[in-house]
């Protein structure tokens, strides 16, 4: 239960706190006093985005803590699971700054705004005016039907398989599209890879290639060339080696009449043993060229083979080539297993639809079998409700496909005529019978289900006098087994609350202020008197309220 809600600089609240009891609250107020404020300052705890825009005072931060006695309703697993200290009485909290930006709190522990909004669906109920309009929604109805039938854990299990299904369905739908387009490709991948292996594409070859052709293709001038180097270094006649061994000859005899000639003598010798090591390594490539015009004509072909795959894979080496060929081979392959793989995703797709089918049939089961009741209760509600012809009729129907909460569309037929056909909830009921048939609804789920705390913002709407009396019985008797907070304009309501707040507007030296107070018997009587008689408080109302307050 909500415990209480503390509001700082928040629209027209400068500073707010309200202490919340268990059983049947009401709050009431002038039109325009601040209800709806109240409503979306505990909304913005409850996990709904907010901006700058709530803040009163731009200059400073706005927050919103709500306190919560979570100690009966079972969550503790949900702190466990988000590392969350938990505690009997656990505080939400949520600050905007004055940039807009949002933080928010579970138990002084940050959290983001899912994890609070996760929270805030276990902690408090809110039925605006507007909410009213999805009592005709499929999923709403539906919701209906779960929450008699105790069907919780059976859609959550549901809700995985669902998931489960569509990651397969998806899976299988993009292999099948996938295999269709590659099969298409496979002759020209086959065809490119063909090119590739009768290549025989070796890394480093090309450059290897290239060199051996210079070489080939200028044997001659390379050969003439290291013969003549040869000639002049160890040559029969007056080589180089020779004449150097001369000097170096005569310069040893002159030695010893010239002592400094000894260096020189060592360095003529070094440069000797130099050229002829030049000189063998010379003559020995001069045996290795050799003019072949068959090799040549090999080796061009071979380069033309690898120029071209190059120029029609738009790449510039031998390494890219084979990086290709890899890629390609991968490819053929892939699409070889594609169909195996296409038909594993089939069979895990056809296992994940009989596992859907079981569970979607489990839900209408549960779902059929609760059918009679809602419609006994809800037609023995209304006719308390002041509409003693009512019908109300619940259709059933299974669809083709999978949805996220199964296979079964529901509508709610309504009459409230004699002889009249039960139709679409929706396009036959007034506000003020939609009011009555969702109040009916809410009360037999609270029946059936451990619900939070439950706001009603004006579920009222639309009725009067008698019918808002039954109302608000039907709502005592809700209060009974939940925390109820009812905000109303009427009278007949606001007296079987068993507390009574009052929202009310103060003007400040510098802004109009929002208040709240709980109000004492003394203050419910002048109160209620003012709810029958409007503005002009008359004794004769007075009577009226304290008659109204004490037989309730």
């Amino acid at each position: 239960m909500l415990i209480s809600l503390h509001i700082q600089n928040y629209a027209l609240i400068n500073e707010l706190h309200i202490e919340f009891n268990d059983g049947f609250s009401i709050i009431t107020g002038e039109t325009g006093a601040g209800k709806s404020i109240l409503l979306g300052a505990l909304s913005m705890i409850l996990g709904q985005r907010a901006d700058t825009n709530v803040l009163q005072d731009k200059a400073k931060k706005c927050i919103v803590e709500g306190t919560f006695d979570v100690s009966s309703y079972r969550l503790k697993d949900f702190f466990l699971e988000n590392e969350l200290d938990y505690d009997d009485q656990t505080i939400v909290r949520r600050e905007i700054n004055e940039s807009g930006k949002s933080r928010a709190f579970i138990n002084d522990t940050p959290v983001n705004l899912q994890k609070v909004k996760e929270l805030g669906k276990s902690l408090v109920d809110i039925h605006s005016q507007h909410q009213s309009l999805v009592v005709g929604n499929n999923i709403f109805q539906l919701s209906v039907l779960d929450s008699l039938a105790g069907n919780s854990s059976l859609q959550d299990e549901y809700t995985k398989a669902f998931n489960d299904y569509r990651e397969a369905l998806e899976k299988y739908e993009t292999l099948t599209r996938e295999a269709r387009q590659a099969k298409s490709d496979l002759d020209y991948y086959q065809f490119q890879l063909k090119q590739m292996n009768e290549a025989r594409l070796v890394s480093g070859e090309q450059e290897e290639l290239e060199e051996e052709l210079r070489i080939l293709a200028n044997a001659e001038e390379i050969k003439s060339t290291l013969n003549r180097s040869n000639e002049i270094l160890s040559g029969e006649e007056a080589s180089l080696i020779n004449n150097l061994k001369d000097i170096a000859g005569g310069l040893a005899k002159i030695e010893s009449f010239l002592p400094s000639l000894a260096g020189i003598s060592e360095r003529l010798e070094s440069s000797v043993i130099e050229l002829k090591d030049i000189s063998d390594e010379v003559a020995a490539l001069q045996e290795k060229v050799e003019f072949d015009p068959g090799r040549a004509e090999l080796v061009s072909e071979r380069l033309d083979t690898i120029y071209s795959l190059q120029q029609k894979h738009q790449v510039s080496s031998v390494e890219h080539l084979i990086e290709i060929r890899n890629g390609l081979e991968q490819k053929v392959n892939d699409i070889d297993s594609a169909e195996i793989r296409t038909e594993e995703a089939g069979k895990y797709l056809n296992k994940c639809s009989e596992q859907l089918a079981g569970l979607s049939e489990k839900l209408s089961v549960a779902r059929m079998s609760v059918t009679g009741k809602l419609e006994e209760w809800m037609i023995d509600q209304l006719r308390q409700l002041g509409m003693p012809n009512a019908v109300f009729k619940v259709v059933h129907r299974v669809l083709d496909d999978f949805t996220p909460y199964g296979k079964d569309r529901v509508n709610f037929l309504f009459s409230a005529n004699l002889k009249t056909e039960p139709m679409e909830l929706s396009k036959v009921a007034s506000g003020g019978e939609i009011s009555r048939v969702m109040l009916s609804l809410k009360s037999l789920i609270a029946r059936s289900v451990s619900l939070p705390t439950i706001i009603f913002d004006e579920i009222d709407a639309g009725v009067s006098g008698e019918i808002a009396d039954k109302m608000g019985r039907i709502l005592k008797n809700m209060s009974e087994n939940i925390q109820l907070v009812n905000i109303t304009h009427l009278p007949q309501i606001a007296a079987k609350g068993d507390y009574h707040y009052l929202v009310y507007k103060t003007d400040g030296e510098d802004a109009t202020q929002t208040r709240v107070r709980l109000l004492s018997e003394e203050e419910r009587e002048v109160e209620t008197a003012r709810m029958l008689s409007g503005e002009g408080l008359t004794e004769a109302a007075m009577v009226n309220a304290r008659e109204l307050l004490k037989r309730n």
